[in-house]
């Protein structure tokens, strides 16, 4: 009977700490971004900081990529928890248009909020004389890395607008910190960059010389066969030097996750993100434009159950 008993008594401390070790099992979150000069990553930060005070066991990483395609293909593969991309390119993925970087249809992404708007953002040496989007004939300028959102954006304004990159004098596919740097030493006329308002770039580029702002006209935004493009402004004074109101495009972030991600953990970053969206908006000012009422509108590919569930309990769906 003691023997029994011994026995039972190990088999039943083994299955508590088998259990024991199951719950404290850490919960990886790898927060994939863009340029570390990018609205993104500052952004991404500040979430993995969030995750990792406020889900319990959390292991966070933030991980600076080539932003919306690679960041979608990383989900799609398992390589992330939780990651930034344009409106455009999760269509795209979800589609699976190979022109945009996706080979096959990532069916495994889930969306866990439409966020904020990035803005258009073509900018130019003053000096280059380049005012609009009919003077970047013949000029050098960087549109992006290479299939990035940044340069799917690129050519999908160009092409509105009448022009391809055969039109350009050089075309050079780098992210913003590099194109700004070679605007500074004169080895590019202009970039174009699709980010948040006040990204640090261009703030920097600003600050260093006179640069002028080319306008994106409503007309050119309405030939777009995209819905993910609307016509928006930025703002006179958003940047050093910039007077006046600028026309231009922006298009949605989404924050998207994948299907292997456990529903509550997806519940969890919802919430933590939507219970600190002023610290978020502290990380950027960009972050300031997230908000409830307008996360669940227009995604392109279906909800995490997890970020659903935070959606109905706080009246959002």
């Amino acid at each position: 009977m003691r023997l029994t008993k011994k026995i039972s008594l190990f088999a039943a401390a083994a299955a508590i700490t088998a259990s024991t070790a199951v719950l404290a099992a850490p919960t990886f979150i790898n927060v994939l971004t863009g340029g570390t000069s990018g609205v993104y990553y500052p952004i991404g930060v500040a979430l993995s900081q969030l995750y990792s005070n406020g889900i319990d066991g959390a292991k966070t990483s933030v991980q600076a990529t080539k932003a919306s395609v690679e960041n979608l293909n990383l989900l799609e593969a398992g390589r992330g928890e939780l990651a930034f991309a344009l409106g455009d390119s999760v269509a795209d993925a979800w589609n699976g248009v190979e022109d945009a970087g996706f080979k096959a249809p990532l069916k495994k992404i889930r969306a866990i909020a439409g966020t904020y708007p990035n803005y258009i953002q073509i900018v130019a040496n003053a000096e280059s004389g380049i005012k609009t989007l009919e003077d970047l004939k013949g000029k050098r300028i960087s549109v992006g890395a290479p299939k990035s959102g940044t340069e799917l954006n690129a050519r999908a304004i160009f092409e509105a607008a009448g022009l391809s990159y055969k039109d350009m004098g050089k075309v050079e596919f780098l992210p913003y910190a590099e194109s700004v740097e070679l605007i500074k030493n004169r080895q590019l006329d202009a970039t174009l960059q699709s980010s948040g308002l006040g990204m640090a770039a261009i703030r920097d580029l600003a600050s260093t010389m006179k640069i002028s702002f080319v306008a994106i006209p409503a007309e050119v935004t309405a030939k777009i066969d995209n819905a993910a493009y609307e016509a928006a402004t930025i703002p006179a004074g958003t940047y050093d030097g910039q007077d006046a109101d600028v026309p231009t495009v922006a298009i949605n972030n989404i924050l998207v996750t994948h299907e292997g991600v456990s529903d509550e953990v997806a519940y969890q970053m919802t919430k933590l993100m939507f219970d600190n969206l002023e610290r978020l908006g502290t990380a950027h000012s960009a972050a300031k434009d997230i908000k409830l009422e307008s996360a669940t509108k227009n995604l392109p590919i279906p909800l995490h159950p997890g970020a659903e569930r935070f959606y109905k309990e706080a009246g959002a769906l």
